[in-house]
């Protein structure tokens, strides 16, 4: 999607009619994440000012405002404001675009800068952050993974097994969580690290076990702010890494679901993964690696979206997902409609209610 960018400014210039809520979301996000003042405010204004001005997403998580209709169903239950109604009551103008909050391709971005600025700790740009802006810490991010991936670190660090512990027990597998507390948590990182080739244990000093992507994780882990789980088959081998933010008292709130190389986690393992989510205290966030497998935390718990029956599950999907809408097998009516006024290029080829589809039909 093109977007106009300023000769001066890293960042492009978007009319965004939500731009206030979406600063809210973002702030609330990093508070209940606990993030470092410097972090809050880098994310407050860098990462704000990008998503505003040049974040790419498909629609329903970036919509440009055609209608009052669709004005009136996006800002639903709050009125539309007044300047929003008067430029759309005009033939011509600038674009208008409507950008949800916690739309996957946002929090998936968000997550990465998280991690990026997580690991400035004990590095030249601590102190710094506030001269980086956010294309330059997304480069940033991506050559230093890419390093990670090309690096071979096979045998540097092996499995330690009083630093985990079995939480989940399954017939393929089982969910063990990294110990907070265990003096060997920082080696059994690097460990998961190795085998899975992600940055969750990549310290910048592999000798102490010290800075870098690992220390973001690490120090997070051990004051109690963050829970590690791996996933690992009958022979130990590492499948899954799972990262939860703890929230609300003890509650969790899932942050990253990971296969090997970060990639989504292979499909013959969703089941036993989708087991250990539904036995675990947590709260109605579904992050990205989770919709990309089809997996989200519903009213009623966490399920597969196409196993979504219950009604209030399926307007939940239409009101919050709209992209997976298509992936219910038999929606409500009412599920249906909702869909409609949030997202009805979703609807189209699907069968639905006759009043549906011709409202579908008059909105093309």
């Amino acid at each position: 999607m093109a977007t106009t960018q300023s000769k001066t400014s890293a960042y492009g210039a978007r009319d965004v009619v939500n731009a206030p809520a979406l600063k809210e979301a973002i702030a609330r996000r990093s508070a209940q994440r606990g993030d470092a003042p410097e972090v809050a405010e880098w994310l407050a204004n860098h990462f704000f000012r990008y998503a505003v001005g040049n974040l790419d997403a498909p629609e329903p998580a970036l919509a440009r405002i055609a209608s009052s209709e669709q004005a009136r169903a996006l800002f639903a239950p709050a009125a539309v404001p007044q300047w929003v109604t008067a430029r759309l009551g005009k033939d011509a103008g600038e674009a208008m675009w409507w950008l949800a909050p916690d739309g996957p391709e946002l929090l998936a971005m968000e997550a990465k800068l998280v991690e990026f600025l997580g690991a400035r700790q004990g590095t030249a740009l601590e102190g710094k952050l506030q001269r980086v802006n956010c294309r330059q810490a997304l480069a940033l991010w991506s050559a230093e993974h890419a390093a990670f991936e090309a690096k071979s670190a096979s045998g540097w660090r092996e499995h330690q097994p009083d630093a985990v512990a079995t939480r989940w027990q399954g017939e393929a597998g089982s969910v063990v969580e990294l110990l907070p507390s265990s003096p060997q948590l920082r080696e059994e990182m690097a460990f998961e690290s190795q085998v899975m080739r992600h940055c969750l244990g990549q310290f910048s000093d592999r000798r102490s076990l010290r800075g870098g992507y690992g220390e973001h994780y690490a120090a997070a882990c051990e004051a109690g702010q963050m829970r590690l789980f791996s996933y690992r088959s009958g022979n130990g081998h590492a499948h899954i890494t799972i990262s939860a933010h703890v929230v609300d008292g003890g509650r969790l709130r899932f942050d990253q679901i990971k296969g090997k190389l970060n990639r989504p986690p292979v499909e013959r393992f969703h089941g036993e993964l989708l087991a250990f989510l539904r036995g675990v205290d947590s709260d109605i966030h579904t992050p990205p690696d989770a919709l990309s497998m089809g997996m989200v935390r519903l009213p009623s718990g966490w399920a597969m979206v196409d196993d979504a029956r219950d009604e209030a599950d399926q307007l939940f999907v239409a009101q919050h997902f709209p992209a997976l809408f298509p992936r219910l097998a038999a929606p409500s009516v009412l599920a249906q409609w909702i869909a409609a006024a949030r997202a009805p290029e979703q609807l189209q080829g699907l069968a639905l209610h006759p009043g549906v589809a011709h409202a579908v039909r008059s909105a093309r």
